[in-house]
């Protein structure tokens, strides 16, 4: 087992029932291996459409496991990595302990999204990355905004985030409520449920599509995509509390106005899951002032 030392959080605002994302990042350490580093360099190169990242200023906002903040180090970034979670913080210092240990061009702390005295301390980078964090803020659209003025002119921003399904959304805010109001047995019965009916139901689709429907061809498949893990990522799905949602378009018409231009798009096909972009800064666009809280 992987021992990390835990300090208290210094800036992001106390949210009642958060959940723990930083134990589970933990928990997904133990299972971290080379074919995962490699699926995540691999995920980043795809969507950023890159081979390298030779001293490209990295920022990775809510770094929990630090996985992709390795893989971007990997690829010749100089990364800086916080997040709010000091377990996730100690995720991250253990990957660089055992990949790049005391370098200097890989810089990891306790920092919040929402804090702009924090932000404004950190300057501009080529690339800003930030997966399925913003939506866990408990303050989605003052953390998209708050991001928007550390990309550099012409760099990049990757973000994701959970798509609105309208009533279906709610629904699953309930869980995640309910998941975090409750004792620990509860908890494992929430998750077993809750992966029992959506293995059923993406069962049932892969026999629909001719495929195999026996769930470790898709716990694998997961492992080719980002180098995740299905059952940590599922434990954060069903407890990943704040928990809010934006349609494609909405995110869209609020960076465009920002000055950013749409490079990709990833949808989930209207369905559950996060819809990933890539957002550039134009060049024309002039610098912008983070609001205070």
């Amino acid at each position: 087992m992987i021992e990390l030392v835990m300090e208290e959080p210094k800036n992001e605002k106390t949210l009642e029932n958060r959940f723990e994302f930083g134990k589970n990042w933990k928990n997904f350490l133990n299972v971290l291996d080379e074919t995962r580093i490699l699926e995540a360099e691999i995920s980043l190169k795809r969507m950023l459409e890159i081979s390298d990242l030779d001293n490209k200023r990295f920022l990775d906002i809510g770094s929990g496991s630090g996985l992709f903040s390795l893989g971007a180090k990997r690829l010749g970034a100089i990364v800086h990595s916080f997040d709010y979670d000091p377990l996730s913080v100690a995720c991250g210092q253990e990957l660089k302990r055992r990949y790049f240990l005391d370098d200097p061009l890989w810089t990891i702390e306790q920092g919040d999204v929402l804090n702009t005295n924090y932000l404004r301390s950190l300057g501009q980078f080529d690339v800003v990355y930030s997966w399925g964090v913003l939506h866990h803020t408990g303050a989605m659209w003052e953390a998209l905004g708050n991001v928007a003025p550390l990309v550099n002119e012409g760099g990049r921003l990757f973000i994701s985030i959970y798509n609105d399904q309208g009533v279906a959304s709610q629904f699953w805010k309930s869980i995640k409520t309910l998941y975090n109001h409750s004792s620990k047995p509860i908890r494992a019965l929430l998750i077993l449920w809750i992966g029992l009916f959506l293995e059923t139901r993406a069962g049932v689709a892969r026999i629909i599509r001719g495929r195999n429907p026996l769930p470790f061809r898709a716990w694998a498949e997961k492992k080719r995509s980002r180098g995740m893990s299905v059952w940590h990522d599922l434990v954060d799905w069903v407890g990943g509390y704040p928990f809010e949602v934006a349609k494609p378009e909405e995110i869209f018409d609020f960076y465009r106005k920002k000055g950013f231009e749409l490079l990709r798009l990833k949808t989930c096909a209207g369905g559950l899951g996060c819809n990933e972009y890539i957002f550039a800064k134009r060049k024309d666009t002039k610098g912008e002032h983070l609001k205070g809280r």
